[in-house]
């Protein structure tokens, strides 16, 4: 099983200064323990809502061989914001519907969502996303909706990370069914048939 390398960077002017503790990392590296079935390496970085720093940050993540890149924080319209900006300077390709998706998923829960500016990025063989900054709103929109007997309603957008990191020529990622099951064509479904 391959091992998997996975930059997790949570955006908190605050919480990089040591005001609060942050909870996103935390938060972010619970839900990948319990989805991803693979050995996962964790590269961890609380940094403050500052656009070159942003970028600098998910370049170091990318050139350090990272296959996937999560944010949390920096997303809605406040002045500080600047997530989404610095994600989109340094992409190579856009990947629009995992935003879409995660707005939707939201939608569910707070109207509110529709503030939210998450994008999803693809640098050299690196996906990047940007998650919401709460723990709860992260782990709904990787997971997305069961209903009370755990039947998937609405699919997170961590479905379609596994398959996504196959098609740039990442690591094979096997995930945990009852967390999040990965979609993949049936041609798709092994790394033999790769």
């Amino acid at each position: 099983m391959d091992e998997v390398r996975i930059g997790l960077v949570s955006i908190s002017d605050r919480a990089s200064a040591g005001v609060y503790e942050d909870k996103g990392l935390p938060a972010l590296q619970d839900w990948i323990s319990r989805a991803v079935h693979n050995p996962v390496v964790f590269e961890t970085r609380l940094i403050a809502d500052d656009q070159a720093t942003i970028e600098d940050t998910l370049i170091a993540l990318v050139d350090a061989s990272c296959a996937l890149v999560l944010t949390t924080g920096g997303t809605g319209p406040a002045l500080r914001d600047v997530t989404p900006e610095a994600t989109l300077a340094v992409a190579h390709k856009t990947m629009p519907g995992f935003g879409e998706q995660m707005r939707a998923i939201s939608l569910n829960f707070v109207p509110t969502a529709i503030l939210s500016r998450q994008v999803a990025v693809i640098r050299d063989q690196t996906l990047i996303i940007n998650l919401p900054g709460q723990p709860k709103a992260i782990a709904e929109t990787l997971e997305g909706l069961k209903d009370s007997d755990g039947k998937q309603q609405v699919p997170g957008i961590f479905a379609a990370v596994p398959y996504c990191i196959d098609l740039i020529g990442g690591p094979f990622i096997e995930t945990v069914e009852t967390v999040c099951k990965a979609f993949r064509p049936k041609s798709a479904t092994s790394r033999s048939t790769r």
